[in-house]
C-alpha cells in the first residue's frame, strides 16, 4: 500500500470540521471555474469561426481558380476566359477536392419603382449546385434554367429586396454597367427567390442570376466564363491544396484561397485566437494560485503531523507526497466538476440556442458551439498536469519543519 496515498486520502475525505475544509472547498471551486470557462470559451470559438467560415464557403467555396490579372482585385469584374478543361481536370485530380463549378460577375444596378440600388451579378450556369446555399433561402426557390437564350429569373438578398420593397414573383428592371458606354438598356427580370447569409458583405451586393445574361451583356462568346469556384472536403487543408492547384495550374491561370480574397473576415475570426489564448493563461493562473494557497494552508495546518511523520522516520519527499496527493484529489474534484458544468452549458446552448447574437455585428444570429471532445479531454489533462507541477514547489516549506518544534505546535 502507498502510504502517501493512504494518509491524503484519509484527510481530503475526512468529515471532521476545519478551517481548511473551507478553504478546499474554495480552491476546488475556483479550478472548476477556470475548468469550464475554458471549455465553453474552446467550443463557442470553435463554433464560431466554423459558423462563419463555412458561410463564406458555402457561398463562394474554399479556392477561386481564373486567368491571372495583374493588379485587379478578385472580387471584382473578371476577364472573360473559355472553360479550360485541362484546368478542370487539374482541380479534379487533386485529392480533397469535392467540386469545381464556373461563375462570372458583374457591376448592375436594380430599380424598382424609381427606387435603386447597386449591386454585383453573380452568373452561374444549370450545373451549379444550389444545395450549399440552401440554408440561405428564406423565400422562394433558385433559379430554373429553361432552354431559351437565358433565364429570366433572380434572386436578390433580403436587404435588397427590403430596400426596394420587393418580394418572390416580382419583376425588376436590372442596368449592367459596362466601361465606356454612357447608356444602358434595362433586363426585366422575376425575383424568383430571396436569400440571406447574415454577411453584410455579400447580402448588400450580390444577386445571383444566369451567366448566359453576362455573356449576351458583354458580347462574350458561348463557354466563355469568369472563373471557377472549388470546394474541397477539409478546410484545414485549403492552404495545401490551393498551393498543389496553383502549381499544376497552366500558367495563364491563377488559384487564391478565399482566405486571401475576404482576408478582413478571417483576419477577424483568427483574433477570436487570440482572446481564447488569454481567457486560457488567465484561467490557469487563477487555478494554480488557488491550489497553492491551499496546499499552503494544508501545510500549516498539518505542522504537527508533518513533525510526528519525521519523527517517526519519514522522509522529506515521503511527506510531500501526501499534500501533493491531496492536492491532486482537490484539482481532480475541481476539474471533473469544471468537465460537467462546462460541457452541460455547452450543450444546453447546442440544443437550445439560449444565447443571441447580434447578427449585423457577429454575422450570426444564435451563439454557435461545437465541441472537440479531444480538444476538452486535452484541456482538463493539461490543466491536471500544469497544476501538480506548480503544487510541487510550495511542499518544499515541509523541509523546513523541525521535528521537536512542529510537535510542540498549537
Amino acid at each position: 500500500m502507498n502510504v502517501a496515498s493512504f494518509i491524503a486520502k484519509r484527510i481530503a475525505f475526512n468529515n471532521q470540521k476545519s478551517f481548511s475544509r473551507f478553504i478546499i472547498r474554495l480552491a476546488a471551486a475556483a479550478t472548476a471555474l477556470s475548468v469550464a470557462a475554458m471549455i465553453i470559451t474552446l467550443s463557442f470559438v470553435n463554433g464560431f469561426q466554423q459558423a462563419v467560415g463555412q458561410k463564406v464557403f458555402s457561398f463562394w467555396g474554399h479556392i477561386r481558380v481564373q486567368q491571372y490579372e495583374q493588379e485587379k482585385a478578385l472580387v471584382a469584374e473578371e476577364t472573360p476566359v473559355l472553360q479550360n478543361d485541362t484546368v478542370v481536370r487539374v482541380v479534379k485530380n487533386t485529392p480533397g477536392v469535392r467540386q469545381i463549378q464556373a461563375f462570372a460577375t458583374k457591376s448592375a444596378v436594380i430599380e424598382k419603382n424609381k427606387e435603386i440600388e447597386g449591386i454585383l451579378f453573380k452568373g452561374v450556369d444549370t450545373n451549379y449546385d444550389f444545395s450549399n446555399l440552401k440554408p440561405f433561402l428564406i423565400a422562394g426557390k433558385w433559379i430554373n434554367f429553361d432552354d431559351t437564350s437565358y433565364s429570366k429569373q433572380i434572386v436578390v438578398s433580403q436587404p435588397v429586396a427590403s430596400e426596394l420593397q420587393v418580394k418572390v414573383n416580382d419583376t425588376i428592371n436590372i442596368f449592367f454597367i459596362s466601361p465606356g458606354k454612357t447608356a444602358s438598356f434595362p433586363r426585366r427580370l422575376v425575383v424568383c427567390g430571396i436569400y440571406k447569409t447574415g454577411i453584410d458583405e455579400f447580402d448588400k451586393l450580390f444577386a445571383i442570376g444566369d451567366i448566359r445574361l453576362l455573356r449576351k451583356i458583354n458580347n462574350w462568346h458561348h463557354g466563355e466564363i469568369g472563373g471557377y469556384e472549388v470546394f474541397i472536403d477539409d478546410y484545414a487543408k485549403i492552404d495545401t491544396l490551393n498551393n498543389i492547384i496553383h502549381t499544376e495550374l497552366p500558367e495563364v491561370w491563377i488559384s487564391k484561397s478565399i482566405k486571401e480574397v475576404y482576408p478582413y473576415i478571417f483576419d477577424w475570426l483568427n483574433i477570436q485566437d487570440v482572446n481564447r489564448n488569454v481567457i486560457f493563461i488567465v484561467m490557469a493562473i487563477v487555478a494554480v494560485i488557488n491550489l497553492v494557497t491551499c496546499l499552503l494552508i494544508l501545510v500549516l495546518e498539518r505542522t504537527r503531523m508533518v513533525g510526528v511523520l519525521k519523527a517517526v522516520g519519514d522522509t522529506d519527499w515521503g511527506i510531500q507526497q501526501i499534500f501533493l496527493y491531496h492536492s491532486i484529489i482537490i484539482a481532480g474534484i475541481g476539474i471533473l466538476t469544471g468537465f460537467l458544468f462546462g460541457t452541460a452549458i455547452c450543450l444546453l446552448q447546442q440544443y437550445t440556442g439560449l444565447i443571441k447574437l447580434n447578427e449585423s455585428a457577429y454575422y450570426l444570429s444564435v451563439a454557435p458551439v461545437k465541441i472537440i471532445w479531444w480538444e476538452i479531454g486535452a484541456v482538463c489533462a493539461a490543466t491536471l498536469v500544469v497544476c501538480t507541477l506548480a503544487l510541487i514547489v510550495p511542499t518544499i516549506l515541509v523541509k523546513t519543519i523541525r521535528p521537536i518544534k512542529a510537535i510542540q505546535f498549537r
